[in-house]
């Protein structure tokens, strides 16, 4: 049976709560990062960062780090290749201060809230750095040096910070998604600043932080002003640079409404680790070996839905099949294309050609495409229906609007349904936050999304208050 990745914190559709939204996207391929350096060192011994997170990969995500000098010298709070989340300063013969988390952080579908308060002046040594991540704080630690009384972190001084990527090693970078990065500067803050539980559901969810004292070098960074990505809107000016991102990296997909990506856990799981590489917050996949299928991170059994599929790479003869998998898919059957498995039913674009249980079922469905096609896929989980579009036109007269011509009917509407793609070419996927340009922009009835094609009446991009409301 096909697994779902434990959701942690991924926003909810909750009436009257606070509305974050924008995030920004990074991907370490691209070298992505903001940059800035204080004309005037501030309090280095007493402070507090909050960034909600939602990781695409494994590595060293750097969250914020600061410049100290030579030999690698720098203060940092990222997480490690491992899952764990670390605040360490480095010296560059030894560490400073370290504390490392036993819990591990490995869900690539959900958001976490990071809250790292600083207080070297604090008479009890334990008390110097506090993590909280969603809201609880983290008490148990498998690596701990306590920062000495006193002791200047190096952050609000007069040196390079980065949002993003590691200061005194330009290989580092972040990969994912990152929302509501603030700095406090001269204060230890509790996560209530930042984030509360919700009532009924007792979900950590953010709140409103306009309202908080930053400091002189503190900073807001909503990411809403796609012009200038890097603009603190805590009204004291301290701006980013922009190092390589573009108004195509802010995204709606964020704490407060997680949108579906790739689910790159499943590509390891079927024990083919490496042959696909995924990018762009999980929504760009580079196959290197051809028949490869990975899911989306969220899937339905009820409801009407909406994706589109981008061809942006044709490797010589490779495939492109995309369409849905079942929850009774294993990853032994996805290790090869999901439409020669009963658990699958696919448009093989680069034929014309529709697919189930290794049966072609439609060979004349459409024309043979090419790279730069975008693929529409519009799943109906209340009657057991997919259709399939390429470049704004419905294949075999399809209409999901009104429910007529479906490439597929008869789906089994008890199980759970993933959308997924089997390939050997390189594909983008949009779930409603394309990784590449869009000449038009259409959202669905409840305005989310960023499809290049109009979504059809009654379906809905895959984000979490879609899902509340309709999954």
């Amino acid at each position: 049976m096909l697994p779902t990745i434990a959701t942690g914190n991924v926003g909810s559709a909750l009436a009257g709560e606070y509305e974050v939204a924008n995030s920004l996207r990074f991907d370490d391929g691209s070298s992505d990062y903001l940059s800035r350096t204080p004309s005037s060192a501030t309090n280095q011994k007493t402070f507090t960062f909050s960034s909600w997170c939602k990781l695409s990969a494994t590595g060293e995500n750097y969250l914020i780090s600061s410049n100290n000098g030579g030999s690698g010298a720098e203060f940092k709070i990222s997480f490690n290749a491992n899952g764990t989340f670390n605040v360490n300063k480095w010296d560059g013969s030894s560490n400073e201060l370290n504390l490392t988390t036993n819990a591990l952080y490995r869900d690539f579908s959900a958001w976490y809230h990071v809250v790292v308060a600083v207080d070297t002046t604090n008479a009890t040594a334990d008390d110097r750095i506090k993590i909280y991540i969603n809201g609880t704080q983290e008490t148990s630690f498998s690596s701990r040096t306590n920062p000495s009384l006193n002791l200047d972190t190096g952050l609000n001084n007069t040196v390079s910070h980065a949002i993003g990527r590691s200061e005194s090693n330009a290989s580092r970078y972040y990969n994912g998604y990152m929302a509501e990065v603030v700095l406090i500067d001269g204060q230890a803050l509790d996560p209530t600043s930042f984030g509360e539980f919700d009532e009924d559901s007792s979900i950590w969810k953010p709140i409103n932080v306009s309202g908080l004292t930053f400091g002189t070098n503190g900073f807001y960074l909503d990411f809403e002003n796609s012009g200038s990505l890097g603009a603190d809107v805590s009204g004291n000016g301290n701006n980013f640079t922009v190092n390589n991102l573009t108004s195509i990296d802010q995204t709606s997909d964020s704490c407060t409404n997680n949108f579906a990506t790739w689910n790159p856990l499943w590509s390891q799981s079927n024990g083919n680790i490496g042959d696909v590489t995924f990018s762009e917050g999980n929504l760009k996949s580079d196959t290197y070996v051809d028949y490869r299928t990975f899911p989306a991170t969220m899937g339905f059994n009820s409801g009407k839905w909406y994706w589109e599929i981008k061809r942006y790479e044709d490797d010589g003869s490779a495939d492109m099949h995309t369409g849905v998998m079942s929850e009774l898919a294993t990853p032994s059957q996805t290790a090869t294309w999901i439409g020669n498995q009963a658990n699958g039913w696919v448009f093989a674009s680069d034929v014309g050609s529709t697919y189930t249980g290794g049966t072609e079922t439609n060979t004349g469905y459409s024309s043979a495409g090419s790279a730069g096609d975008i693929v529409q896929v519009a799943f109906d989980a209340d009657n057991g229906k997919i259709y399939f579009g390429v470049n704004g036109t419905w294949q075999n007269s399809g209409n999901p609007a009104t429910g007529t011509n479906p490439a597929y009917t008869g789906l089994d509407t008890s199980l759970f349904y993933f959308p997924c793609t089997s390939t050997g070419s390189d594909v983008e996927a949009n779930f409603g936050n394309p990784p590449y340009t869009i000449s038009s922009g259409n959202s669905d009835g409840n305005g989310y999304g960023n499809f290049e094609y109009s979504v059809p009446s009654g379906y809905y991009a895959l984000n979490s208050k879609n899902l509340a409301e309709y999954g």
